[in-house]
């Protein structure tokens, strides 16, 4: 059959099961667009280039399939790079596909030319070029492949205008999944009799692959063996919080207490994670321990210090196999177990359930004493009580999110995306993919005022496309993180860190929803004590009192809009104290 190779490009993706791609449309791919027309894949169109990829970023953590971005050249491209960096540090599997200008073109400074290998080969697993049309197919196959691969990542993929409309009759390809490796049952008898032997041994959860509830099975495995499970930051959702192991995360806004405790471990396992700068504080904590790295990644990139032992193996593979051990005794944690009593998980987890207990409605945080706006301790119990360990959190960067991830629960696997690179606007274009892969869950942004701006706009890609996530916005008017860096090293001496900000819930009546794909929503009217803009629009609130959150969230929840709450706090107001345990 004789076809396009932008048409391959797109059978192909197809063939692979992908449901959708994040694009912002540019004339240098205009035929894969045309193989879109006719495909069973939906095409997202985003507004700028960094929420696409930030989206495809979102879609690969929550599915466990790689992420679909596609760009235009040069100045595309660049908007795009943030995303790479991202699943590049992340380790999350990412195809970015950037149309390029024809080979003729090529090496002529061309209109908007620039090098794809030179710009992403130091962020990218593998930089590609279809200059053939024959191997279109091929190429995006093993795109797809490479990204998945061993430590996950981006995988950047350029698309010459003139070979995407060349003819090939080159078959569309298999996608075969490759099963990853299972320890050899010596390898996880082994380790078995390290866990035994040990006082303090640990585990530590992070990266990504811990869906279909692996993570609930090794913590089910962990309790009964008495050894307390810490997380990678921003992977918090590895097992469920209800988990009696459940000890914390590592790195940053945890508990004093917590990284305490990691110190403490005498054998410390990591699956699907490493003893990176986060996790350990910049290097300084958990290095005397025994350590055993499970990981897929052959060279241990990110991780610091002693491996005593590597076991190459997925977080789905590794509880499986551990679970067989002698034929079902760890599943009783009689081999893990040793002499062991609960005491030391215990302890971790007490640690762990006093740092992440909520304030009653009425108790004021100390630090909050006689300053305006809202109590950003109550807010979020409240939150996490309405949201009830269920939702899909994502996250961008800075101080707002650190309340979020203190008092909100996981109970549910694939219900955090969070830019573990400290990248800022991923909150809003995450939850907009979060709620259109599963838009039985809800969906949830958390993020300040500066990371809202950063992709703000992709509030209308949801409007266009149905998604109808929650949109927290923590309003401070100043870039939060680097103020509390200014006061620690140049106190008295703000400078570069003020903002000046609309009224984002008013924003939200802008749009028309008898124009979108949300024009059958239901009117979601009433304002309380907040400012409220909703009926055939999106849903804003505008919160300045404690007191007016709860009611606010509650109409928030119940629109059936995106929705957007635009909570207002005092400029001073820091993150929780990292020592407040009790």
């Amino acid at each position: 059959m004789s076809r396009s190779a932008g048409h391959l490009i797109v059978d192909t993706l197809e063939n692979a099961g992908i449901e959708r791609v994040y694009a912002v449309p540019g004339e240098s791919y205009l035929d894969v667009l045309d193989g879109l027309y006719d495909a069973n894949i939906e095409t997202v169109v985003c507004r700028q280039e960094g929420g696409a990829g930030f989206m495809a970023l979102a879609e690969s953590r929550l599915t466990g399939r790689p992420g679909i971005a596609m760009v235009t050249r040069g100045p595309g491209a660049a908007n795009a790079m943030i995303s790479v960096h991202t699943a590049w540090q992340d380790a999350t599997a990412l195809v970015l596909f950037v149309g390029l200008v024809p080979l003729n073109d090529r090496s002529r400074e061309s209109f908007q030319e620039f090098s794809l290998p030179e710009w992403f080969s130091s962020t990218a697993k593998r930089v590609l070029t279809i200059d053939d049309a024959d191997r279109a197919g091929e190429i995006t196959a093993d795109a797809l492949r490479i990204a998945a691969a061993g430590r996950p990542g981006p995988v950047v993929v350029g698309l010459p205008e003139d070979v995407l409309v060349q003819l090939t009759e080159a078959p569309t390809p298999t996608i075969t999944e490759v099963a990853p490796p299972t320890p050899a049952p010596a390898v996880i008898d082994g380790l078995a009799s390290r866990i035994a032997d040990a006082e303090r041994p640990a585990f530590v959860l992070g990266g990504d692959g811990w869906h279909h509830g692996y993570g609930a099975e090794l913590a089910e495995l962990a309790a009964s063996a008495g050894v307390p499970i810490f997380c990678d930051w921003r992977a918090y959702d590895a097992l469920p919080h209800a988990s009696p192991a459940w000890a914390g995360w590592l790195g940053y806004g945890r508990a004093d207490a917590v990284a305490a405790g990691f110190a403490e471990a005498d054998l410390i396992v990591f699956v699907g994670c490493t003893r990176s700068d986060v996790a350990s504080d910049g290097y300084s904590i958990g290095f005397d321990a025994q350590t055993v790295l499970v990981s897929l990644d052959m060279e241990a990139v990110q991780h610091g210090g002693r491996i005593d032992e590597h076991i190459i193996a997925s977080p789905e593979s590794f509880t499986h196999a551990l679970n067989r051990t002698d034929a079902g005794a760890a599943r009783d944690g009689h081999q893990l177990r040793g002499t062991r009593s609960d005491a030391w998980m215990q302890s971790r987890a007490d640690v762990q359930s006093r740092f992440a207990a909520h304030r009653p409605d009425a108790e004021a945080a100390p630090e909050s004493a006689g300053r305006a706006g809202v109590d950003l301790g109550v807010a979020f119990g409240i939150l996490d009580d309405r949201l009830g360990g269920d939702a899909i959190l994502t996250y961008g960067a800075g101080n707002a999110t650190i309340w979020g991830h203190r008092f909100i629960r996981h109970e549910r696997p694939a219900s955090l995306v969070g830019a573990r690179n400290g990248a800022m606007g991923l909150a809003v274009p995450a939850a907009v993919a979060a709620s259109l892969a599963f838009p039985e869950r809800r969906a949830v942004a958390v993020c300040g005022d500066g990371d809202f701006l950063m992709n703000g706009q992709e509030v209308a890609t949801a409007f266009a496309h149905g998604a109808k996530p929650l949109i927290i916005v923590v309003d401070n008017g100043v870039y939060g993180t680097i103020v509390s860096h200014q006061e620690n090293h140049y106190p008295g001496r703000p400078s570069g860190t003020r903002m000046v900000n609309p009224n984002f819930a008013a924003w939200m009546s802008a749009f028309d929803l008898s124009s979108s794909g949300l024009a059958s929503a239901n009117d979601a009217s009433g304002a309380g004590n907040g400012t409220s803009v909703s009926g055939l629009t999106g849903h804003g609130e505008r919160v300045e009192t404690t007191e007016e959150f709860g009611p606010a969230l509650d109409r928030a929840l119940a629109a059936d809009v995106p929705a957007l709450i635009h909570v207002l706090i005092d400029p001073a107001t820091m993150p929780p104290a990292a020592d407040e345990t009790a």
